[in-house]
């Protein structure tokens, strides 16, 4: 396959896993604090990212350098999940992933401005399109609702968390020096730690761990394995192969994919109005898909 055709397989494995984390984590988001959660979180998946780097060649001398880049990478995502599990604490899961989706044209936007990726007539039509399905499950398919703008507080603080990801995304293209994605991926989750245990000392120490409900120990194994080091990677490789908007615009599935969630887990499926603006999402998606006018050349 291309390489472009490599990042969107990546990318189809990342929506997927990352609707696991919204319908875990509104389990186990009220059940410990987010920093306390995100920082163990961390330490895990660097761990599983660290054996996977020295199982492939350690680390290069030349990702030593301008150690600041992966300050910058993990203080993005670090403040990305802390506000995600902030707001799964009052957000229905379908409700949170539907402000993700709203990550592919504010990563359009970060894209055009730090690395000049100019948006197609086509792919703004998609983005427009995903983002009016987005704003229809948000507002729960309430016009007056949405004229009202009364944006439940979750989904209020996850969208702030949403812009912190979609600057994270180009910025990882215009940061890499040619870094494999392991190792990229390794630096970025070890300032995670640093930065999340810095900022969440207090309650990371004030957690009893050993009394924690079952719930958020799967939940941790779950985001910290499937949803961070897997993810990281499938990121990062991709945006090295695709245009920032592309990339998320992976992000329209996540939606479908927490409702296949929600019913394996036995919760209600949503109203069928809120399918009305899952369905724009898909429709964007496939607009998307449609704009490969030729294949993405690795940096």
């Amino acid at each position: 396959m291309s390489p472009a055709m490599w990042g969107h397989a990546a990318m189809l494995c990342f929506s997927a896993l990352v609707a696991g984390s919204f319908a875990l984590g509104s389990l186990a988001a009220n059940e410990i604090e987010s920093a306390a959660l995100n920082a163990a979180r961390f330490v895990i998946a660097a761990s599983v990212i660290g054996a996977a780097v020295l199982a492939t060649g350690g680390v290069p001398r030349s990702a030593l350098r301008a150690p600041w880049r992966y300050l910058l990478l993990g203080a993005l995502f670090s403040v990305y999940f802390v506000l995600m599990f902030e707001g799964l604490k009052t957000a229905p899961p379908v409700s949170a992933a539907a402000v993700f989706t709203l990550t592919p044209i504010l990563a359009g936007l970060f894209g055009w401005l730090l690395l000049a990726q100019v948006t197609t007539p086509r792919m703004l039509l998609a983005l427009v399109i995903g983002a009016a399905g987005a704003l229809w499950v948000i507002f729960r398919a309430d016009i007056s609702a949405l004229l009202a703008f009364e944006v439940g507080r979750g989904e209020a603080i996850y969208f702030v968390g949403c812009i912190a990801h979609a600057i994270y995304t180009p910025m990882i293209r215009k940061l890499n020096r040619g870094e494999p994605a392991v190792v990229f991926t390794f630096g970025t989750l070890l300032a995670g730690v640093l930065l999340l245990v810095i900022y969440g000392w207090s309650d990371i120490v004030a957690t009893d761990w050993a009394a924690l409900p079952r719930i958020v120990w799967i939940t941790l194994v779950y985001i910290a394995v499937f949803a961070s080091a897997a993810t990281f990677v499938l990121l990062q490789f991709a945006t090295l192969r695709l245009p920032s908007a592309k990339v998320m615009a992976y992000t329209y599935l996540t939606p479908s994919w927490v409702i296949c969630w929600q019913i394996a887990l036995g919760n209600p499926v949503p109203g069928g109005l809120v399918f009305g603006g899952i369905g724009l999402t898909i429709i964007a998606l496939f607009l998307l898909l449609r704009d490969d006018n030729q294949p993405q050349s690795m940096p």
